[in-house]
């Protein structure tokens, strides 16, 4: 993931669910990256219509979730909204 240095940034008030951000931040870690940094990667290559993790990444993913106690497919989450 490539840092975006020099670019306009604005502070967000975005609500998170708090064991997602606590996953949020431990892959930001992983990648040294900041938190804001890994959501602005995350989200171009998600844009860009790339895959923005790596099987590998994908798999600590999973196994974070597991830790934090949050299923894959959380309830009320943006595929089920509208159902």
């Amino acid at each position: 993931m490539n840092r975006h240095d020099g670019k306009d940034r604005v502070q967000t008030g975005v609500r998170l669910e708090k064991r997602l951000v606590k996953v949020l931040k431990a892959l930001a870690e992983l990648y040294d990256l900041s938190l804001g940094e890994f959501l602005e990667d995350l989200v171009r290559d998600a844009f860009a219509g790339r895959q923005p993790l790596s099987d590998v990444a994908l798999a600590q993913v999973r196994e974070l979730m597991a830790i934090y106690g949050l299923s894959p497919a959380a309830p009320g989450g943006p595929a089920q909204e509208g159902e």
